[in-house]
């Protein structure tokens, strides 16, 4: 496997959830020299500085400033975004049926529930304490599992799997008798559970990122770690120039992107404009110069050909793991790939010798989008949709090729050195 497969794996395994992703992303920033800035702060940059900013703890900002204004030079840009398809811990999750405790959830986004079944599961994210701080939290072990009905007991299952979010997606922690999960929360901080003011806690798999197959590396939330990861990695390697590298991970994409740290919330675009006016003379145009001289390359998984469910596919558009990214197209702007900007992706690609593919979607289907062409249409900034191909997309256990992982990265350092 190669050596950015295996990080990949190791990145997964620390990111349950867009909190603990970000709190690795800073860290793998810092240790490559760059600082952190406050948006509650007056920003003083300089050519050549290196930062990131965080916003709500699940969407974060990096750039490298350029030597020249961005009125001038424009911004390259990479747009992922942080969260998965999960299933959301509720404020009061407390739920005790026929002698069991369970925690009451609710699904966030559009996981394939029937793939969470029957795994080891736990809890991760953050709590609020009445000191006014906020604490990470993993819970170690497997100590939440969504069980199965037998067949013996429903025998329709062989006709189709139907489940009922609110009776039958309601995971076990223990008997009754047993702490309840804001108890065990409690402990593992060292805390008292009337400590908790408040949480975001999700589910997630406890089960370690694998090697499978032909290179291929199994694992829960490659949809959209895949490309956070890949574009971290970019950034630190990006060539010093003229223009401002910039990557954008937003938080929400699987929910509509519909917060302020989302991409449709402000947070680019503020980020954005206080970059404008510190590297700049103020002047009122200098930010719509800016926007129009930057390209945004959003990356976001693709899917590749399923070799059972080939018929899904649009026959002259097949994108093959292990085949390199994949531009995506949409003539009705699900994506925001045009002909200047695959222009300009493939171009950058071509120049590192990495091979792409195509994707649309078949025209008798529904597509997918992203956070392209939201950020396209906030920011009137040129956008390509890409990705590395999967299968298995928004399972509990997805699946890529080790081998695009550095096709990624170098796609991506390309285009941010552009």
């Amino acid at each position: 496997m190669t050596a950015l497969g295996a990080d990949l794996r190791t990145f997964i395994d620390v990111s349950p959830t867009p909190f603990h992703a970000v709190a690795e992303m800073t860290r793998r920033l810092s240790e490559a020299g760059f600082t952190e800035l406050d948006e509650r702060e007056r920003w003083e940059l300089r050519p050549g500085g290196q930062h990131w900013v965080v916003r709500d703890g699940g969407s974060l900002i990096a750039f490298r400033v350029g030597t020249a204004p961005l009125a001038d030079a424009g911004a390259r840009m990479v747009g992922t975004h942080t969260d998965s398809p999960t299933f959301k811990i509720r404020p009061h999750s407390d739920v005790t049926r026929a002698g069991y405790r369970l925690v009451g959830v609710e699904p966030y986004g559009g996981a394939l529930a029937h793939t969470w079944m029957d795994r080891e599961l736990t809890a991760a994210g953050r709590v609020a304490l009445g000191d006014g701080s906020l604490r990470l939290v993993s819970l170690p072990g497997s100590r939440l599992r969504l069980p199965s009905l037998a067949i013996h007991l429903d025998r329709s299952v062989r006709d189709g799997l139907v489940l009922d979010p609110q009776r039958q997606l309601v995971p076990v922690l223990g008997c009754e008798s047993e702490p309840g999960l804001l108890e065990l929360i409690a402990d593992e901080l060292a805390i008292s559970a009337g400590d908790v003011v408040g949480h975001d806690l999700v589910l997630a798999d406890t089960q370690p990122a694998g090697v499978t197959g032909s290179n291929w590396v199994a694992a829960s939330r490659l949809d959209n770690l895949g490309s956070c990861h890949s574009a971290t990695h970019a950034l630190i390697a990006a060539a010093a120039g003229p223009q401002t590298s910039m990557f954008v991970a937003n938080d929400h994409e699987e929910i509509g992107s519909g917060s302020a740290e989302g991409a449709r919330g402000s947070f680019l675009e503020d980020v954005f404009a206080r970059l404008v006016a510190a590297t700049g003379d103020r002047d009122p145009q200098a930010r719509h110069q800016a926007a129009a001289r930057s390209r945004l390359l959003s990356a976001d998984m693709a899917h590749a050909i399923h070799p059972n469910y080939s018929d899904r596919h649009e026959p002259s558009h097949t994108p093959a793991l292990g085949g390199g990214p994949v531009l995506k197209h949409n003539a009705n702007q699900s994506y925001a790939t045009d002909a200047g900007t695959a222009g300009w992706f493939a171009s950058r690609c071509a120049e590192v010798g990495v091979p792409i593919q195509h994707f649309v979607v078949r025209a008798d289907l529904p597509c997918g989008s992203t956070i392209g062409p939201l950020t396209a249409a906030r920011l009137g900034i040129a956008t390509a949709d890409v990705g590395a191909p999967m299968l298995a997309m928004h399972s509990c256990r997805e699946l890529a090729s080790a081998d695009d992982v550095p096709l990624m990265v170098a796609a991506m350092t390309a285009c941010l050195s552009s």
